[in-house]
Order: C-alpha cells, then sequence, then structure tokens
C-alpha cells in the first residue's frame, strides 16, 4: 500500500454540471452526509463518520483498516466560507504523523449543491438513499488521474431498547476462580434465565438458572449460577454440533446496534463448553474458537454449577486471523446482551434453550442471527 502515501489529491471534477435545481452553499443543505458510514476500498475496510452541521462547519474522520490494523487515517472539514463551502482535510498514518506540513491542507472548493449531490472540486459526494453513499475522489499517482468511488453504508441503530439492566462497574476486579467471593458479587442484584427459546415446559428439578454483571474498563464479567440435573458433553470434537451438549451462551453486540449478525462480526454469540472451550460461527460460516475472548471457571456441586466468566469486547470491525485489540469499556456505554442455556439431559439434540430476554414471535430461537433481539446493558459507574 505504499502507493497510498503518495496521494495526490488534483481538482477535477468528477462529474458535470448537473441538470437538477442547484441549492444555496449552505451546512443545512448537505446535513445528509451526517453519520457513521463503513465501506471497502483499497483492498481493505473504510470508515468515515460525519458530524451534523454545527458551528459554522461539519467535522469527519476517517480511517482505512487493512487485514486487522489501519494504514492511515485523515481529518475532514467542511466550512462556510465566504458565501460558499469548501471541504478541507489532512492525512495521517498508523502512528498519527501527518503526511502534509503543520499548516498545509488539502482544499476542495465547492462548485455546486444539489438535493442528492455535493460537488467540490476533485470531490463529489452523491446520495443514492438515506443509508448509502458515494463518494468519488480524483487521485494521481504517477502522474495518471484515477476517479476512485467509495461505497458507502450508514450504520444506524435499528435496535429495540429492551431489557435495560444497569451494569455496576467493579472497583476490585473479579478473579476468575468460580468462587465469586468478591464484594461486587455480594452486592449486585441477580437476574433471571427463564424464558423458553426452544423445547418444553421444564421443571425446577430440571433447570434453574440465574445472573449477575459487572465492569471494569477491561472487560465485562458475568456470574451464572445453573442448576441442572444432568450435565451432557457427548461432543468431544468443540467445532462439532456445540449447541447440542450443555453449554452456557453468550450474547455480546458491543455497541448495542443490533442487526444480522449470523457470518459476522456485529455481534457475538459465545457457545462456553462444559470443558471451557469457547464456540461461534465465522466469517467462513462454519464453527470457530475464540478462546481468547473469554476466560471462564466452572465449579459444580450438587446438581448446581457457578460459571465465572471474564468477557473481552470487540467491535464489528473484528476481522477473523488477524491481531485484533478490546474495546476499552467506559461509563454510560451500552451493550447489546443476552445470556442462555443449552440443556440437553440425553438426547441426540439438544432438548431445551432457555434464554434470558423475552423473544416475540414464533421463532424464539434467532439470537445466534438476529442482535434485535438482545436486552441493552448501561454501564455505570
Amino acid at each position: 500500500m505504499k502507493y497510498i502515501a503518495n496521494i495526490l489529491i488534483v481538482l477535477i471534477s468528477t462529474f458535470a454540471y448537473s441538470q437538477d435545481k442547484t441549492l444555496e452553499p449552505k451546512l443545512e443543505n448537505i446535513k445528509w452526509i451526517s453519520g457513521t458510514w463503513h465501506g471497502e476500498a483499497f483492498g481493505g475496510i473504510i470508515e468515515e463518520i460525519w458530524s451534523e452541521p454545527s458551528g459554522g462547519s461539519m467535522m469527519a474522520t476517517f480511517k482505512l483498516i487493512n487485514d486487522g490494523k489501519v494504514s492511515f487515517y485523515e481529518i475532514e472539514v467542511i466550512q462556510e466560507i465566504e458565501n460558499s463551502l469548501i471541504l478541507q482535510l489532512k492525512h495521517f498514518g498508523e502512528d498519527l504523523k501527518g503526511w502534509e506540513t503543520k499548516n498545509e491542507t488539502v482544499d476542495f472548493p465547492l462548485k455546486f449543491i444539489t438535493e442528492d449531490k455535493v460537488i467540490f472540486e476533485g470531490m463529489a459526494f452523491e446520495k443514492v438513499s438515506t443509508t448509502e453513499m458515494n463518494v468519488y475522489v480524483d487521485i494521481e499517482n504517477e502522474g495518471k488521474v484515477e476517479t476512485v468511488k467509495f461505497n458507502y453504508h450508514k450504520k444506524e441503530n435499528t435496535k429495540p431498547t429492551k431489557q435495560l439492566i444497569k451494569v455496576n462497574y467493579a472497583k476490585e476486579q473479579p478473579i476468575i476462580d468460580g468462587k465469586a467471593n468478591e464484594t461486587i458479587w455480594t452486592n449486585t442484584k441477580w437476574y433471571p434465565i427463564d424464558q423458553i427459546w426452544l423445547g418444553s415446559n421444564y421443571t425446577p428439578e430440571d433447570f434453574e438458572g440465574r445472573y449477575k454483571l459487572a465492569w471494569t474498563e477491561k472487560a465485562l464479567y458475568l456470574l451464572a449460577e445453573i442448576k441442572d440435573d444432568i450435565l451432557l458433553d457427548n461432543t468431544k470434537d468443540p467445532l462439532k454440533t456445540w449447541w447440542d451438549d450443555d453449554c452456557l451462551e453468550i450474547f455480546i453486540d458491543e455497541n448495542n446496534s443490533g442487526g444480522n449478525h449470523q457470518y459476522n462480526h456485529n455481534a457475538f454469540a459465545y457457545h462456553i463448553a462444559l470443558d471451557g472451550n469457547v464456540v461461534d460461527m465465522s466469517t467462513k460460516r462454519k464453527g470457530k474458537l475464540y478462546n481468547s475472548h473469554i476466560e471462564s471457571k466452572r465449579i459444580t456441586t450438587n446438581k448446581i454449577s457457578i460459571w465465572e466468566v471474564k468477557i473481552l469486547l470487540f467491535d464489528d470491525s473484528y476481522t477473523d486471523d488477524a491481531k485484533n485489540t478490546p474495546v476499552k469499556l467506559s461509563a454510560n456505554k451500552n451493550i447489546g446482551f443476552a445470556l442462555a442455556y443449552c440443556d440437553n439431559d440425553h438426547s441426540e439434540h439438544r432438548e431445551n434453550f432457555i434464554g434470558s430476554v423475552e423473544v416475540e414471535g414464533d421463532d424464539k430461537n434467532r439470537g445466534w442471527i438476529d442482535a434485535n433481539i438482545f436486552g441493552t446493558l448501561i454501564l455505570k459507574q
């Protein structure tokens, strides 16, 4: 990707003048650009986040991720100046060292605005829909000018807020030993696991479940108490039919955005097996071990299992088979969350799947696909 560092954006328009009605050069007429946009370019993942108009400007951050690492960043600003608009930007390497000199910016004067286009000299924005946008940039490389198209989709939070749980901060980091003797666990409320997602009604002798939560800057912590009269682990290979053995399943949506996560990492569905292995679907549409995401310890006494779990959170830029950095947690952060238990006493397939969140409709077993069914955690200091 060395040629990226030599990008020179030349002032050549990518569109001919439009027949559409032109609008005044005001930020209010281009506020549809605001939002969080994701796409693919230069062989990687791109993210561009535009603010709403305020103080006579709109501001954006841009980054390109290749193989799980940032290749470069941009800061962009559109300002109202002298009854017109100008877009200015600066590039930064992955180490935040600037490409341009201290007082230098790359400038794009405005040509015109229509209802669905913003045309600068050398860069253009095209509104495809409320959630899709194309950005065209003229790039000079080795004396040749190429118009590069960036296709973006806006990430919108469509997830309904349900089962809102306030999670308290743990001043003392819990030790994952299954003993749960830290102060945070003593002073924290239990929540039930009592919603049948799959299977028939069960008796208290067969199953009872409840859980507690806590957090630190590094991780989310879970304490689960499961009463199960028979623990079954038929399949020794952790990547084969892992859902049919007894296991604890933790659903995590780092930014509470909801949406599909069947074969992507918009959210995770971690199955913790009785032997401690952690499995979820990978982007290759097959099971994969995510043992580095979860640390757990289970102690079982008289049919009651205490599961103590440390959960690292990753955002939706997570890439399988690459180095990824866990998200640092902070107060007032919202996280999508649900908990469930796969219960199988003596069958080829699991007999019950019991969750922590009420799921509407006939198909209640869709948490592994649809993060909209998750509850919402809010982290409190």
